[in-house]
């Protein structure tokens, strides 16, 4: 079984502003935060507004405080203004695409044009529109509404913008034919067209369509209304608890797309649900694949990559790592790695709800082995002496305290009482914590030359900042969620995808540095690991054609390579 999704599927860039506008403000103020009528139209992330304590209004009052975002749809103007007039401090999240066409309507209204709105009547942001018409506005659904309307001396059409472009398309060819005087302006998004043409593409080579998004989404409706157009079967659900998988059974590869409103959480869901569901009819893949999902959750995999990469760096500074010194870094890795895991489950279940669900149904058993691989770790550095035992108990405690209040917080005077408080900490500090354990605390034990030593570090903390950085872009949203400051909130996605390449390419110079003062050639082949690690990023930019499951599986299978290459020269 295959399963395709959209490269287009999820949020579009409009509804993205809107949820971290509203989720900035949340994270940033005490005021109360209110959103005038639903922020978006998706029961989930309506439901998550709720639980930050955002709640709606769904009518003005005469008095009122705090913070009103306007919803990304859009609102009359008369609205906003009664919004501010009432006392709230408003925050406009309507979508700039929606802000275009609010501003061709004002335009040609002051003009005394009448506005002809090809969309639903009912729908937010028609009615927002038809506020800037001043009275004069009529709203289109079909080609004989179309038709009975008066023929205007002057008038402007324009489209809702998540309307289905071929009805638009039959919308103007009629205009120009039966009234070419009239201005017409194509003001369907971009991401709207590609979409819906994104669809129709999968639909054609693909057994089954499933559309992911709440059902009072008119963009969502409208894919659907698209993919079931083209004769495929086609299915559209608000979460994935409703899917028939009898109605799959017969289905060699699934297509799956969102609406523009529908969050990364519910699609990976999705994904994983019916990946899982139809695991039965390849019972050979299927083993395989639920053994690697124990491995990639449990971090065995990545705890795994830690011990080849402490070979890695060893080969770096022109020696033989001992197994003990990849079995310390290994337990290290783990433990703090599952302790992280169970410490953020709220943001993961908004970034990975699988993870998030088996970490909540075994968390005694995590705890367990977290402390286990703990213990193990800090007796192997004992056996080393007592400067490497209190290294590593250091560091250990540093990684149990990241979420604990180290400054009580009814002491205030500032915002940052833990280390997690800090913005951009975990990435950084998740670093330099592999670095010291992959290769400092060998290389001090082994009494190993400072430069190849730092060279070493360098290497090492290189790679595993840029991976997690990028995990870090695969759960931007569930972090802002969460009220977290990683890179990617702070920086954005794409200066934190150009400190990420940075960073790999002075990291895979470091292995040829380390060649030449060695004058053993062959350790420039680690520069094979920040390479590949770059050929990734570069299809995640370019195309984005794998799952973010696929990506992290990728990402800390690279640190095995290292322990292969050392192997190897």
């Amino acid at each position: 079984m295959k399963i395709s999704v959209a490269k287009t599927a999820g949020f579009c860039m409009g509804v993205r502003r809107a949820v971290d506008m509203v989720l900035d403000a949340a994270n940033k103020s005490d005021a109360p935060i209110f959103t005038y009528g639903p922020l978006i139209h998706n029961p989930q992330v309506l439901e998550m507004l709720e639980s930050k304590q955002i709640h709606r209004l769904d009518s003005i009052p005469v008095k009122g405080e705090g913070i009103v975002l306007v919803r990304a749809h859009g609102v009359p103007p008369e609205d906003e203004r009664a919004l501010a007039d009432a006392g709230f401090t408003v925050i406009n999240a309507t979508c700039p695409r929606v802000v275009r066409v609010q501003v061709i309507i004002k335009k040609f209204a002051q003009k005394g044009y009448a506005t002809i709105i090809i969309g639903d009547k009912k729908h937010p942001e028609v009615v927002g529109l038809l506020g800037y018409a001043r009275g004069n506005g009529h709203t289109v659904t079909t080609m004989a509404q179309l038709a009975a309307l008066p023929r205007f001396e002057n008038a402007v059409v324009v489209a809702q913008t998540t309307q289905n472009t071929k009805f638009y398309e039959d919308i103007k060819a009629w205009c120009r034919k039966h009234a070419p005087h009239y201005e017409l302006y194509d003001t369907i998004c971009g991401s709207t067209e590609k979409r819906q043409n994104e669809i129709r593409q999968l639909a054609q080579i693909n057994d089954a369509v499933i559309v992911v998004g709440g059902k009072e989404s008119g963009n969502t409706r409208r894919l659907a209304q698209v993919a079931q157009e083209t004769g495929t079967p086609s299915t559209h659900i608000e979460s994935v608890e409703e899917l028939d998988y009898s109605s799959l059974a017969s289905a060699h590869s699934i297509a799956i797309t969102a609406g523009a409103s529908t969050p990364n959480w519910i699609i990976k869901d999705t994904c994983q649900k019916v990946e899982h569901a139809l695991r039965d009819s390849r019972p050979v893949t299927g083993k395989v694949m639920d053994v690697l999902d124990v491995v990639m959750t449990t971090n065995l995999l990545l705890a795994l990559g830690a011990a080849c990469l402490t070979f890695g760096a060893a080969r770096i500074q022109g020696g033989d790592s001992a197994l003990v010194y990849a079995l310390i870094a290994m337990f290290y890795v783990l433990s703090m790695q599952v302790v992280n895991n169970v410490m953020t489950i709220k943001a993961d279940t908004y970034n990975k709800p699988h993870r998030a669900r088996f970490y909540k149904a075994h968390k005694p058993w995590l705890v367990g082995l977290a402390v286990g691989a703990s213990l193990s770790g800090l007796y192997l550095a004992g056996t080393l002496g007592a400067l490497y035992l209190l290294g590593i108990l250091s560091m250990t405690l540093l990684g149990f305290l990241y979420d604990i209040d180290i400054i009580p917080k009814f002491m205030g005077g500032s915002r940052f009482h833990r280390i997690k408080d800090v913005p951009g900490s975990k990435t950084v500090l998740i670093a330099a914590a592999w670095g010291v354990v992959t290769s400092l605390i060998p290389a001090f034990a082994d009494g190993t030359d400072v430069l190849l030593a730092l060279i070493a570090f360098l290497f090492a903390t290189g790679l595993v900042f840029s991976r997690a950085a990028f995990a870090d872009i695969l759960a931007v949203q569930g972090d802002r969620i969460a009220g977290k400051e990683t890179l990617p909130i702070l920086l954005g996605e794409t200066k934190t995808l150009k400190v990420i390449r940075y960073t790999l390419i002075f990291t895979a110079v470091m292995p040829v540095v380390a060649a030449i003062s060695v004058s053993r050639f062959s350790v420039a082949w680690m520069a094979l690991v920040p390479g590949t690690m770059l050929l990734l990023i570069k299809a995640y930019q370019d195309d984005r054609f794998l799952s973010s499951s696929r990506y992290e599986i990728l990402f800390e299978s690279l640190f095995i390579l290292a322990g292969v290459i050392a192997l190897m020269i």
